[in-house]
């Protein structure tokens, strides 16, 4: 299909437990990271609130807006607890 990209997505923590897998290879036409945040989200039933989030491409905290191009690894971050 055209505008689609082969992405591979880590989970870490309770991603991981939502989506029962560590990583995934994925096709998508997201755009950008709030867009496969929220594909994922309606693969996986996330349902963790984005605001709270944060997104990393290629190791690199990014903001939601900042594109994923094809080959791109992707992880979603959740708040971490101190102690």
């Amino acid at each position: 299909m055209p505008g689609c990209k082969t992405l591979r997505v880590h989970y870490y923590a309770a991603f991981r437990e939502a989506a029962g897998r560590s990583e995934e290879e994925v096709t998508s036409s997201a755009t950008t990271a709030a867009e496969l945040y929220d594909e994922m989200t309606l693969l996986h039933g996330f349902s963790f609130d984005r605001s709270i989030l944060r997104a990393v491409v290629n190791n690199v905290i990014v903001p939601w807006t900042a594109p994923v191009r094809d080959g791109d690894v992707v992880v979603f971050l959740a708040p971490f607890a101190g102690g």
